[in-house]
């Protein structure tokens, strides 16, 4: 019989490549509207729509972060699936895998979470006058628009599930009482 704190640590493993499945996945599709309603929102300010391209805020999924966030959601099915197998191989990567997703999620991830915040401090300290005078949250709610209104529930889903998710991961699979399950 698989553990609690094992089938519980791979339900956690697996919420979170769900995420890392479906955020790619909608981004390369309505990405491109996504961007095209925050230019037009810039361009209704008065600046040309190309500034943002200019400094790279792109509201989609390029094709390279598509298949990296993939390749993270395979290996976190088949480190779910290895820990509900009882491999300690799984148990022991999943500490390791686990623990890089933790630091991804500290680093990275609060930027998609948290747009608005980023991209006004990055426009404040920009030496573009044009993008310093944008209203960076009225571009961002366009882009925001061409997306499901369940995708940012998504996001931030992934958020806490690879930060305080992994860290619980980790300390599942590091209980005593599941020692026994994986020799």
């Amino acid at each position: 019989m698989i553990p609690i704190a094992v089938l519980s640590a791979s339900l956690l493993q697996l919420l979170l490549a769900g995420t890392f499945f479906v955020i790619p996945v909608v981004g390369r599709r309505l990405g491109p509207a996504a961007q095209r309603a925050a230019e037009a929102e810039v361009a209704r300010q008065g600046i040309p729509g190309a500034v943002l391209a200019r400094h790279r805020i792109d509201f989609g999924a390029s094709q390279a972060s598509v298949v990296l966030a993939m390749s993270i959601g395979v290996c976190l099915v088949a480190l779910a699936l290895l820990n509900l197998s009882g491999s300690g191989t799984g148990r022991i990567l999943s500490w390791i895998f686990q623990a890089v997703v933790f630091v991804l999620g500290c680093v990275i991830m609060p930027g998609e979470v948290f747009t608005t915040r980023y991209l006004q401090a990055a426009a404040r300290k920009s030496d573009d006058p044009s993008l310093r005078g944008l209203d960076v949250e009225a571009f961002v709610e366009a882009a925001v628009k061409a997306y499901p209104s369940w995708f940012r529930g998504v996001i931030a889903a992934r958020l806490v599930l690879a930060t305080a998710g992994s860290l619980l991961v980790i300390g599942l699979l590091a209980m005593p009482a599941v020692s026994g399950y994986f020799a």
